[in-house]
């Protein structure tokens, strides 16, 4: 049990017409603090984003997630957030908003590998 670190975790959302509140799971993100791990998974499936709503950008929408991918990896290009400490990051990641990607509530647990963590949550929520 010595061997497992706690990590955080959320469910990225997609919301195609906020006004209706509906969504459908789309990525994941993964916080670890011992391990110095934030990673975020994401993949739309256009089929299931096709019948909840015909007129989104699916090109705009990956263009989002591709910025939430450059902070998480605090990278330049991810602008003033991206220079932020790793859990100011995640917890600007993870902040409530009223936008169409949005994520779940913070959850947490126990884990060996943050990244296969990732994969799994990522597998389990979203595929």
């Amino acid at each position: 049990m010595q061997d497992r670190i706690k990590f955080e975790y959320a469910i990225i959302r997609l919301v195609p017409k906020v006004e209706r509140g509906e969504f459908f799971n789309i990525g994941a993100i993964v916080y670890a603090k011992q391990k110095k791990f934030l990673g975020v998974k994401y993949h739309i499936d256009n089929s299931k984003l096709e019948a909840f709503c015909k007129d989104v950008d699916v090109d705009l929408i990956n263009k989002y997630l591709e910025a939430w991918k450059l902070v998480c990896e605090g990278k330049s290009a991810g602008g003033r957030i991206g220079a932020l400490e790793l859990p100011d990051r995640f917890h600007w990641l993870t902040a409530s908003r009223s936008t169409i990607i949005q994520s779940s509530e913070v959850h947490s647990g126990l884990c060996k590998d943050p990244e296969q963590t990732l994969e799994e949550i990522f597998e389990k929520f979203v595929l």
